[in-house]
């Protein structure tokens, strides 16, 4: 009862898994020689992720190809400007003496001003007081030129040679107006063309580029959902393959909780970081050594300072990682006591009515909570500054990145296009170094994950029975059991049977009873082979344990234990467990037999009806059901293992009336902690140290008045 009592202890919460494993070297050469089948995948999915990375890398620089070929389509032509602008100084020194006829043509109040503008001109200046004239006066000055096979006007010569006065006011914008006003075979002469095939060219290559790095990146991605999801799939089959093949003594030394933990927590982790983490850790890598590489190739200047001016954000967060680091760690064991403490109020919480212990549980529970409280408020309060803090980093790291190359593009060092690049190029340094952190953060968990894992895997298994070719078939059975001088110890310096011997004859009905630790329950153990004894030997009629398979000895035996076990499912699909052939007629039968009938017919659908988990069905009718189950079992030999020790009186009455039916024509093993249940036995076998001290049936061991009549008695004092 007692090691039940623990194990239904251990059922209640999984494990956690550790954070880091014990021998992380070891535990990934292990992860490796698992994942060994699937590297194929997993290599030609690193390849792509690089390739999609190196791709991205690549982007920026093209961008910058692109940005400088637009902005060249928005410039003017220097050289032809510069022979337009020599051809209109040309026209004023040649023609600064007007002609009569020029002069004629002017009103007389420009004539009076050409005529004090010649009188008082002065040749080394002399642009500049040509622009202070009208353009009545200016035009005259000008000609009809043919500059580069185009034709350009004296009005077009006027208006650029206004345009001067607005460029030594430094208004760029009306110089590009007044040009946007000239003859179009003018502008065009003028103005650089955009190069539309190299536009294209870039663009088209570009797009192909971002398509092939996105798809590469899908690619990437569904080609580890497949590898891990597979590779967990594998690991899930080894484990239940695995189960099948462990010795009983494993899952006595190893809680329920943690071996479900190792087939689900562990396994989700596993394949969750391989699908997560991998492949962003290897793109992480590519995109930051990648980006230090391109911005380094560009311009270093500007790479330092885009590098640096990221690094020094990083130096922040770091901090503000290890101050926050110990409030989670405080916040997890603070969550556990409140976990805890809310576990065991609510499990006890009629205890707590009781005793009016609410108020004072209620203080405890606020003092737990305010604990918490405290820890997430810090706790969140400094993570929740990281995210500002990334986008501070990468928004100080676009400012310096424009001012410093400002200031270049101010001297001619760079184009615009190579600002452009490099505010591309300070993301992808700065985003993978979060990426890479969290991405080795998981694949730590899931190589811890993987030890837990592999060590439930690489247990030590039964002996195999591959060389065992003898088998006892049920209708041959005849139900002869004879143990000889069996000897069994769940450790070698702890032997708890130590002289065993019993002959037990077909039909006979044997009462196993005795003091807990006596060794009942594991006299069964030994009798289904779950153990392997260390002297001696069981016979079934005659033939040994040890010459059969543990399959074999199964198929022989019909187990009611102390704990009912009803899967979800119907009452027809518990009844006829792991047995196909089986016919409706069969199981009314066995439920007629068993004395359930009546109850089943008043269910819903009756053998259809589904039992839940939340089931309201006692306990008795539980095993009851499990009773109808070894009916259809039908084997030659049972064994009830304290059958009816959480049931009530009226109820034991039932199950007990159920199994005698049950019992009928086998050989029988009862263990009672109730001895009136066994006082039709055939055999009753006191057990006290691992060793039989008294045999016989009820009343000729009440005569002996021995230590069955002390354990009988002691049943009914107060």
């Amino acid at each position: 009862m007692t090691e039940r009592k623990n194990l239904n202890k251990n059922l209640r919460g999984r494990n956690r898994v550790p954070e880091k494993p014990k021998n992380i070297k070891k535990a990934v050469v292990k992860l490796l020689k698992y994942i060994k089948p699937y590297r194929i995948l997993i290599i030609f999915a690193i390849i792509l992720a690089s390739l999609s990375s190196i791709l991205s890398i690549i982007g920026p620089d093209k961008l910058s190809n692109l940005t400088d070929e637009i902005s060249k389509g928005i410039e003017i032509n220097q050289n032809n400007l510069t022979l337009v602008m020599n051809s209109i100084q040309n026209d004023i020194k040649n023609n600064i003496i007007l002609t009569d006829d020029k002069i004629n043509s002017l009103s007389d109040e420009n004539k009076v001003i050409y005529n004090e503008f010649i009188s008082n001109i002065n040749k080394d200046n002399i642009i500049n007081e040509v622009l202070l004239l009208n353009d009545d006066i200016k035009i005259l000055f000008l000609n009809d030129s043919i500059i580069d096979n185009v034709k350009v006007s004296k009005k077009d010569k006027l208006i650029l040679l206004n345009s001067i006065s607005k460029m030594n006011e430094n208004d760029i914008n009306d110089l590009y107006k007044n040009i946007e006003s000239l003859d179009k075979d003018v502008y065009n002469l003028l103005v650089n063309k955009m190069d539309m095939k190299a536009i294209k060219s870039i663009s088209l290559t570009l797009l192909i580029m971002y398509l092939l790095s996105a798809l590469f990146n899908y690619t990437q991605n569904y080609l580890m959902v497949i590898t891990s999801n597979n590779f967990a799939k594998s690991l899930r089959s080894k484990i239940i393959v695995k189960i099948n093949k462990l010795a009983l003594k494993y899952f006595d030394k190893n809680s329920f909780g943690d071996i479900l933990s190792r087939i689900t927590n562990d396994v989700d982790t596993i394949n969750m970081s391989l699908h997560n983490s991998l492949g962003s850790l290897v793109s992480s890598l590519s995109l930051f050594i990648g980006s230090i590489i391109m911005m380094l190739k560009t311009n270093v200047i500007m790479a330092i300072s885009g590098m640096l001016s990221s690094l020094i954000g990083f130096i922040f967060i770091s901090i503000i990682i290890k101050k926050s680091q110990k409030y989670f760690i405080k916040r997890q064991v603070e969550l556990g006591k409140l976990n805890g403490h809310i576990e065991e109020i609510y499990s006890s919480h009629n205890v707590v009515k009781s005793y009016n212990a609410g108020e004072f549980e209620s203080k405890k529970f606020e003092k737990f909570n305010d604990s918490v409280y405290n820890c997430n408020r810090k706790s969140q309060f400094l993570s929740g500054l990281m995210q500002p803090m990334m986008g501070f980093i990468g928004n100080f790291g676009y400012v310096v990145v424009c001012i410093v190359g400002a200031i270049l593009v101010l001297h001619n060092k760079i184009t615009f296009g190579v600002i452009v690049a490099f505010i591309m190029y300070v993301r992808l340094f700065t985003g993978p170094l979060s990426q890479i952190a969290q991405s080795i953060t998981n694949l730590q968990s899931a190589t811890a994950a993987s030890e837990r894992v592999f060590e439930f895997i690489e247990e030590e298994e039964m002996p195999s029975e591959e060389n065992i070719t003898q088998k006892l078939l049920r209708k041959d059975v005849k139900g002869n059991i004879e143990f000889e001088h069996v000897k069994f110890g769940y450790d070698e310096d702890k032997v708890i049977i130590k002289d065993f011997n019993c002959k037990v004859k077909p039909g006979q009905k044997i009462a196993i009873v005795g003091p807990t630790g006596a060794g009942k329950t594991t006299l069964v153990n030994l009798l289904m082979k779950f153990y392997d004894i260390n002297s001696g030997d069981i016979k079934i009629d005659g033939v040994s344990i040890k010459n059969l398979t543990r399959d074999n000895i199964h198929q022989l035996f019909i187990m009611v234990l102390q704990d009912t076990w009803l899967f979800n499912g119907t009452i027809k699909d518990n009844i006829k467990f792991n047995k196909s052939k089986v016919t409706d007629e069969e199981i009314w039968n066995a439920l007629k037999t068993v004395g359930i009938e009546h109850f089943v017919k008043t269910l819903p659908k009756t053998l259809d009806y589904r039992i839940e988990d939340n089931e309201s069905i006692s306990a008795g009718q539980k095993q009851l059901l499990t009773i109808a189950r070894g009916m259809i079992e039908n084997a030659p030999f049972l064994i009830l293992d304290e059958a009816t020790s959480s049931v009530d009186t009226r109820t034991e009455e039932l199950v007990q009336k159920a199994m005698d039916k049950l019992t009928e024509g086998r050989t029988s093993f009862i263990i009672a902690h109730r001895l009136s249940t066994i006082k039709n036995a055939d055999l009753i076998l006191v057990m006290k140290d691992g060793n039989i001290i008294e045999q016989g049936n009820h009343q000729e061991l009440l005569k002996k008045n021995g230590f069955y009549a002390e354990l009988y008695n002691s049943q009914f004092q107060n």
